[in-house]
């Protein structure tokens, strides 16, 4: 995936994006020539293109240039749609197990909202640089899994602090990787809600040790499901008490001061950009608590290694990525998913389908035209497309951090009903307090970001839009200056500032969304739909499918996924019989939610 942080109606003077110095160069791999300023694309028959590293982006090209046509030889296992983590772990899942996967990716990197772009000497991270699942032990170290599978491994970084909170009435709290210092942290704030943090805290332990006992594959495999009952009874009965709930409703049962529910209520918005009353327990729990059990962990060279290295593994599996492979549609052949068809008229075809963008991108725009199943408007009533966020990526002089700057910051200043307002709460990421490579000698990055609405920067002409960007930013600096780092302002030596409508061209997602959001107070989990579709062939993966956001629940539904089609294939145990009730169950579940 490629970004540029810059105007989404022309790139901006200050030099060449890294987009625009990609598509006016020629690569020739092996065999292959690409020539991606209109040479003709040429492949010798029989040979297998080499994998080759483009230096400008340290990412793979691979893939068929031409499309296929639909026999037995050519047809893929799967072909999986966008090169996100949740696409990427279930295709490199799928590889593994010996299926032939084609991803088809429309930049020429991969990683989605978690990968990278580079500038002046500044390697920036597109989304979060909070990195969950890479530890060493348990089952939810999903990321450190993905990557074993394909013979991967990256030098991480632990980060002592998961998150400084800065909130209203000075309420400062250190988020500590040891378990124990958060909590003499956190109740030396609310002595007299002791008793309430270690309930509703081991509430989360409880679900989260539960959890880690399982092997994570797909609930939608009734021989894995009933296999794991069985051998592990009390711990799967736990996750279904605990399935139809929500965080803020638990923590009403043992706190009562207003300002720590709050608190609560920011633990959570981290989690799903909503409150803890809308904040599925389970989801709630995994954070929480793996943020000490595996702990925080920055991988060297910044988060678009993870995705370069899983990409990188899958081609090693004999697999194929395909960049610049812009998928306009899915081709149905009487009601089954067999094919896409890109912007360029190629065709490729498959014995499934899994799409790695939003289930509003799937079912609006690479179906469209198409009746909207039952269940997706199910979906549609339950769910809304959370906010987008506004991004600003800086390059400032290091001595305008003190010298015990924690990495991630927190910060909502005045008022606790302005959480879940547009610009009223701001997170903010400092990579190189853990990696230094990331940025010149002498320089730290700052990744800020805040939620706003694609519906704030539609309909401007260009200068009216970048006027606004500037102007907004502004702002957001001068809240962060005034709070934790004066002379913010003055230290600025690079600035690139991101709309929603940045996010919905680079990353292809539908108003910028980073996923759904509960219309009202869900039922947990329990309206959250998983991998298969109503459509034959057809699977989603990514954070508009169960368990939802963050890179560790996108990484589950990953795994999840693989297993479902694994077994869809022949590669796995399958019963149909029993498919057929558990998906049938599943499915009136969720119209409960």
């Amino acid at each position: 995936m490629n970004l540029c942080f810059q105007n989404p109606v022309k790139c901006g003077d200050r030099g060449s994006c890294l987009f625009s110095a990609l598509i006016t160069s020629n690569y020739k791999l092996g065999t292959w020539n690409l020539g991606f300023n209109g040479r003709v694309l040429e492949n010798r028959k029989n040979i297998k293109p080499p994998v080759v590293t483009v230096k400008s982006v340290s990412s793979s090209v691979v893939g068929t240039v031409e499309g296929t046509k639909r026999d037995e030889t050519s047809v893929s296992d799967a072909i999986v749609i966008g090169s996100g983590i949740g696409g990427l772990v279930a295709a490199t899942q799928l590889a593994v197990k010996e299926a032939r996967v084609l991803v088809l990716e429309k930049y020429l990197i991969p990683g989605g909202s978690s990968g990278y772009y580079e500038r002046d000497g500044y390697t920036f991270d597109v989304g979060s640089s909070v990195m969950f699942g890479f530890s060493d032990k348990g089952n939810l170290n999903l990321i450190t899994q993905a990557l074993k599978a394909v013979g991967r491994k990256m030098e991480v970084i632990p980060d002592p602090t998961t998150v400084h909170f800065h909130l209203p009435n000075n309420l400062s709290v250190r988020i500590y990787r040891e378990y124990d210092d958060f909590i003499a942290e956190l109740t030396s704030k609310f002595p007299h809600e002791k008793e309430g943090i270690l309930a509703f805290y081991g509430v989360c332990w409880k679900i989260f040790n539960s959890l880690n006992s399982l092997e994570l594959k797909s609930l939608e495999e009734p021989i894995y499901l009933f296999g794991q009952f069985f051998q592990k009874p009390l711990e799967c009965l736990t996750l279904a008490y605990y399935l139809p709930q929500n965080a803020g409703a638990i923590a009403r049962k043992y706190i009562k001061d207003p300002q720590l529910l709050s608190f609560i209520d920011a633990e959570c918005f981290i989690v799903s950009t909503v409150n803890a009353l809308q904040t599925p327990m389970i989801n709630a729990s995994m954070v929480l608590c793996d943020r000490h059990y595996g702990g925080i962990n920055y991988p060297v060279g910044g988060v678009g290694g993870i995705a370069k290295s899983l990409a990188e593994g899958l081609v090693d599996q004999g697999s194929e990525i395909l960049y610049k492979a812009n998928v306009k549609s899915i081709i149905l052949d009487n009601g089954k998913a067999v094919g896409v068809r890109l912007a360029d008229g190629r065709e490729f075809f498959a014995k499934t389908i899994i799409s790695n963008a939003t289930r509003w991108d799937t079912f609006g725009k690479l179906l469209k035209g198409e009746k909207l199943p039952k269940a997706e408007e199910n979906f549609q009533k339950v769910y809304v497309k959370a906010p987008s966020f506004l991004s600003i990526h800086m390059g400032v002089k290091a001595e305008v951090l003190p010298p015990d700057t924690d990495c991630h910051h927190f910060v909502l200043e005045d008022d606790w009903k302005n959480l879940e307002e547009p610009y009223g709460s701001i997170f903010l990421s400092i990579p190189t307090i853990l990696d230094p490579s990331l940025a010149p000698n002498g320089r730290h990055i700052l990744h800020i970001f805040t939620t706003s609405s694609i519906e704030d920067w539609e309909g401007l002409p260009p200068k009216e839009y970048e006027a606004k960007k500037e102007d907004v930013a502004a702002r957001i600096i001068q809240r962060l200056e005034k709070k934790l780092f004066p002379g913010l302002s003055s230290s600025i030596t690079f600035k690139e500032v991101g709309t929603p409508r940045t996010h919905r061209r680079f990353l292809a997602r539908d108003k910028g969304t980073y996923g759904p959001m509960p219309r009202g107070t869900p039922k947990g989990l329990l309206g959250m739909p998983f991998n298969t579709t109503a459509i034959d062939g057809l699977y989603c993966v990514g954070d508009s499918c169960f368990p939802g956001q963050g890179v560790i629940a996108v990484a589950f539904s990953g795994v999840m996924c693989a297993h479902r089609v694994a077994a869809d294939i022949g590669l796995e145990k399958k019963s149909r019989v029993l498919d057929v009730g558990l998906l049938g169950l599943l499915g009136w579940l969720r119209t409960l939610a």
